[in-house]
């Protein structure tokens, strides 16, 4: 019998999946609980495993399209019938269906009413916009991957069709007023390249929910950037006194944890700064326990696997868990739940961080770090002479709707403390 089987509910608020990668092709044998494909939502890769013994007889998404939950991804042939079975791929439909199944997988067009506006897919902004419009979400085409409905779609089914609940235009005057001339054009695009000349390159998996969700941030957040210079002279011995301890245990010691804990104890001062925003209820919801995201160069872009309760965790025990985190993570094995909930979010390119960088806000958060690269300079010691020093720069970027520069410059300030003296980091409790 043929089993289809459909992209399951795989966590909390999403709505659809780009394939990213088949385990199988048409043909093969599988068993259950055998590695089927690997879905990415905005929320983490997931690799989803086979729910039956039998053989691929049917692929219905291509790796890179995106599916929504509950859209077929393949049949499968098994030797008996289940009684969770759905009719067969092959047979024809019973009746006609709102959205029929494609020969590629993919949605037909179709003349059925259109589904309610809950069941849309749009992000809470465009929603949120919708209801400001008047616009039923559910007489919307959505042009968005995976037919998401976006602000553009808003917009030209405003210019095309009345809001819901207005009147129906009356009818055409007799004598329309005469058209306004058209304005005038501007100057003509340049052509396109020679072909051989340029690349096209899809926008897929973590590099496409890397581009949907900076334009979120920057769209919902004023951003503004405060830096600070920081002396770590004494921070860079105390890590180099500790760093062969742990080497020894198998643990690297980077300056992570040290800025981890550092953070902590800024937050602890100024927990506006560890919080989330409501866009729809207009709230800021401030959170008490210290959940950071930690920015991290993947194999396909940008991971922010998130440590929770930092406060209530020693410095070897974060520097391991960092370590795992990061291998994981190159690795791509890090899971949706570790991915997810971060409330402050700290973001570092190594040697590589440069002199300053204006980070772009983790949205809904409202503030992010920026740690920048450290240089030995000539700099006046307590006691007015000159002599060698490590400095490096800090940088916070926050949503200045929610909070005022001179939170942000105190926050650091708190951090700035405890990494030129990073001793008091062992007295500090949780």
């Amino acid at each position: 019998m043929a089993f289809e089987f459909r992209l399951p509910d795989i966590g909390e608020g999403v709505a659809q999946g780009e394939v990213v990668h088949w385990h199988v092709k048409v043909g093969d044998a599988i068993k259950e609980d055998q590695p089927l494909v690997s879905v990415l939502t905005d929320k983490a890769n997931v690799e989803i495993p086979s729910p039956r013994t039998g053989r691929i007889a049917a692929l219905h998404a291509k790796e890179g399209e995106v599916v929504k939950v509950g859209g077929l991804l393949v049949t499968i042939e098994t030797a008996e019938a289940s009684a969770a079975a759905a009719p067969s791929a092959h047979a024809p439909p019973p009746s006609p269906a709102p959205s029929p199944a494609t020969p590629a997988g993919g949605v037909a067009a179709s003349s059925a009413p259109s589904a309610p506006a809950d069941r849309a897919l749009a992000t809470p902004a465009v929603r949120r916009k919708a209801r400001e419009m008047g616009i039923d979400l559910g007489r919307v085409k959505g042009t968005g991957p995976g037919g998401r409905i976006t602000e553009t779609d808003l917009e030209a089914f405003s210019r095309s069709s009345p809001p819901s609940g207005a009147p129906a235009p009356g009818p055409t005057p007799a004598h329309p007023a005469p058209a306004t001339p058209a304005a005038p054009t501007g100057p003509a695009t340049s052509p396109a390249p020679p072909s051989g000349e340029s690349e096209r390159i899809p926008l897929r998996g973590v590099r496409r929910i890397i581009f949907e969700h900076m334009a979120e941030a920057q769209k919902h957040s004023a951003l503004f950037t405060y830096v600070e210079e920081l002396d770590v002279s004494e921070l860079v011995r105390f890590r180099e006194r500790s760093r062969k301890k742990l080497e020894e245990k198998g643990v690297t010691l980077t300056y992570l944890p040290f800025i981890m804990k550092a953070v902590v104890q800024g937050l602890k001062a100024h927990p506006r700064l560890n919080a989330h925003v409501d866009e729809e209820t207009q709230e800021l919801i401030v959170y008490r326990r210290h959940h950071l995201g930690i920015a991290l160069a993947g194999p396909e872009g940008l991971l922010v696997p998130v440590v929770r309760d930092v406060g209530t965790k020693s410095i070897p025990v974060l520097a391991r868990e960092l370590q795992d985190l990061s291998e994981r993570g190159r690795q791509g094995k890090l899971t949706r739940e570790e991915l997810t909930g971060s409330t402050f979010t700290i973001t570092s390119l190594g040697a590589l961080g440069g002199l300053l960088a204006t980070p772009i806000v983790n949205y809904p958060e409202v503030a992010i770090l920026g740690v920048h690269r450290m240089v030995k300079r000539p700099v006046y010691l307590p006691d007015g002479s000159i002599g060698p020093a490590t400095l490096m720069n800090l940088s916070v970027s926050f949503d200045h709707r929610l909070l005022d520069g001179i939170t942000a410059a105190e926050f650091l300030a708190v951090v700035k403390s405890h990494l030129e003296d990073p001793h008091q980091l062992l007295l500090e409790l949780s």
